[in-house]
């Protein structure tokens, strides 16, 4: 009977043992790298995107609690998805293409439920807001799982040679 797979690998005396703070690791470089790319992305598109296309929607103040929640799930949600399985195959593309998956799929969910239901709501915005969901959890995924490798190679066992 076979049994589902961990993306954590295990340490084995073959394969040598990853650090354990890796995973930590992953999770601190994926929020920084996603955090400053979406600060940069809402600090420029405010004034010439949303503000003009949803102004009307728009709260005069941020919700700190919400958009604190929204991070920490979102960023778990892309290392379980991209970074630990690039993580456990050791390819950190593979963390760029799942990242830009799950994050295509993410702002599409928030996106087109907001056209079907929202009167109003611009297709600009959810072109626009689909490409940068891809672009930014992808980029945050796969540049959060080179580092992460990159840091934290796998110490092989002596080889007594």
């Amino acid at each position: 009977m076979q049994h589902a797979t961990s993306h954590a690998p295990a340490a084995t005396a073959s394969t040598g043992a990853a650090p354990a703070w890796r995973w930590p690791l992953a999770y601190a470089l994926t929020a920084l790298v996603f955090l400053a790319l979406d600060a940069v992305w809402l600090s420029s598109m405010h004034t010439t995107l949303y503000q003009p296309a949803i102004g009307h929607l728009l709260s005069g103040t941020v919700d700190w609690t919400a958009a604190g929640l929204f991070y920490v799930l979102y960023i778990t949600g892309l290392l379980v998805f991209a970074v630990a399985p690039a993580l456990s195959s050791g390819r950190w593309g593979t963390a760029l293409g799942r990242g830009a998956l799950f994050g295509l799929l993410a702002y599409a969910t928030y996106d087109l439920t907001n056209q079907a239901t929202l009167r109003d709501w611009p297709w600009r915005v959810t072109l626009a807001d689909l490409a940068w969901g891809a672009f930014v959890s992808g980029t945050a995924s796969g540049l959060a799982a080179r580092l992460t490798l990159a840091t934290c190679r796998r110490v092989r066992p002596a080889s007594g040679r």
